[in-house]
This record gives C-alpha cells, structure tokens and sequence, in this order.
C-alpha cells in the first residue's frame, strides 16, 4: 500500500496503487485515430488568475472541424487539462471527441483542459529534491466553494468565448476531471448548475481532504439541482486518512438515487488511475451528452 502525504494527495492523478502495475483495460474504436475522420485543432497557452490571484496555469483548447462560427459550440472543461488533452494518454479525448462528433453521438463541442494554478514565485522542492512552484490544486479543487466556478464564469469561459461562439446555457456545458478534478467538476455544478448541467467523474476524491466527504449528507438534505452525474470509480481505489475513495463513490451513488438524480454509475475493480475511465470514455460521453446532438430533418 502507498501512503500519501496531504501534499502528495493534492497531486493524486497520476499515482496509482500497485495494481495499475498489472490493470490493464481495452479501448474501443472510438478512442483511436481514423483517417476518415476530420481532426480538430489544439492550442496551448498560459493563463494568469485573478480569482486565485498570483497563480499561472497551462491552458489547451481543443476545437473540433465541425465548428462553424455561424453556431454556438457546446463547451466540455476538463481538470488536470495536460492528462486529458494527451491523444497518447489514458483518456485521449481529442480522438475520442471527433470519433463521436463524426458519428453525430454528441454534439460540436469545444473543450477545455485546464491545468491547476502554481505559484511561480513560490518553489518548493518535490521527491526528487528539485526546485519546483508551489501548486494551489488541492486549494482549487478540494475546496467546497464556487470559487473555482467563478474562475471559469468570469474569466476563462469569456476569454474562450472571445475567439470562439460558445453555447451560454447550462445545457450545453459538461465538466469532467479525475480524483480532486472529479470532485471540483461535483462542485462547480452543485455550485453552479446555472453554469454547468453535466458531471463526468473519474476516481472522484468524495474524502476528508477538505471536507469533501459532506457531499451525500448535503446531496440527501438539499433540494435537487439540475445537473446530470456520471460517476466512475474502482474497488481498488485509494484508503488512506483522508478516506476510502470507493466508499466515498458509494455514497454518493445512493446519495443521487435516494434524490432520483439523473444519474450513472461505472464501476469495476480497478484502482486510483485513469484506466477504466478513460477505456469507457466514449461511452461516458454518448451517456452524458444525449439530448444535445442535432438530428437533421429530413426533406
């Protein structure tokens, strides 16, 4: 079993239990690349905060071939962006993106991959004795405030939106990330629901890191909110201080069903990776976006 510091559970995304060394999943049609269909394009920048002020973070925005300015795109933000936007990683969902655009089972949808905030005039020295900045993830994604959806409201959806027409309802924005980034996607709809109607989870952090083990109580003792939920987790999954992470996606299942929220499970016997999440991706997708792709009328 691999024990965590608070600091190293702030950076829990790409440390897995010793069973990732064996899990191995399989992946779909959908998660690779055809030459019949259209590719999107990926750009990178730098983005500085006011809202979680002194911090900098990396930015991808992927754009599908399909948009056309004449019609606002859907919008999908994805957590630990730099993990998400790897064509070569355990979600790959730019490939995964114009496989189902193409076959018409979600709609155009312009995504966002977000990198947590770092301080660059803080270092801190990591494991391997390097000089590195301190990272503020734990602070933007374990935290239960709409302060992280302000960020994306005030700032970051207008400077997408600048260069590209993004669809403004709820409706037509999703939200995904994986361990702390699942729990802060929870967060900014629970938050927001007026901002972002649809929750893709992947190992979410429903522990005591900073309290996100409150979320079934309030979930139960809350009156519903119009969001969608698809949460994906493993038996294998993290047990540590802050929590058992399984147990926390239990709860949060019977939580949602107790409510009759909109909801979807996955789960399998994987541990604290993207594996499972990302061979089930397509599928998440098709689950999470129905009702939002156009069907043409026939003449």
């Amino acid at each position: 079993m691999i024990r965590h510091s608070t600091a190293i559970v702030a950076s829990l995304l790409m440390v897995a239990a010793p069973l990732a060394a064996q899990e191995k999943r399989t992946y779909g049609p959908d998660s690779e690349e055809h030459t019949d269909v259209p590719k999107g394009e990926i750009s990178q920048m730098k983005f500085k905060s006011t809202v979680f002020a002194g911090t900098e973070r990396d930015m991808w925005i992927y754009v599908p071939a399909q948009y056309n300015r004449k019609e606002p795109a859907c919008v999908m933000v994805f957590q630990d962006g730099g993990s998400y936007v790897n064509r070569k990683g355990q979600f790959r969902v730019p490939t995964v993106f114009e496989n189902l655009i193409h076959k018409k089972k979600m709609p155009v949808t312009i995504g966002i991959f977000i990198s947590p905030g770092v301080f660059p005039d803080k270092l801190t020295t990591n494991k391997k004795g390097e000089k590195v900045p301190e990272s503020n993830r734990s602070v933007e994604y374990d935290t239960l405030s709409p302060k992280y959806a302000t960020m994306l409201d005030k700032e970051i959806l207008p400077m997408v939106g600048e260069k590209y027409k993004l669809r403004q309802d709820a409706a037509g924005r999703a939200i995904c990330g994986i361990s702390s980034g699942g729990i802060c996607a929870f967060t900014v709809a629970w938050e927001r629901p007026d901002l972002f109607s649809k929750v893709l989870s992947h190992v979410g952090s429903f522990t005591n890191i900073r309290g996100g083990d409150r979320y079934p109580g309030m979930i139960r003792a809350t009156n519903n909110k119009d969001i969608r939920v698809f949460l994906q987790d493993g038996t294998h999954d993290l047990d540590n201080k802050f929590g058992n992470w399984w147990l926390g996606n239990l709860q949060m299942e019977a939580a949602l069903q107790y409510k009759k929220y909109d909801h979807k499970t996955a789960w399998s016997d994987g541990g604290h990776n993207g594996l499972h999440g990302g061979s089930i991706l397509a599928e998440s997708l098709v689950w999470l976006w129905r009702g939002e792709v156009k069907v043409e009328e026939k003449k």
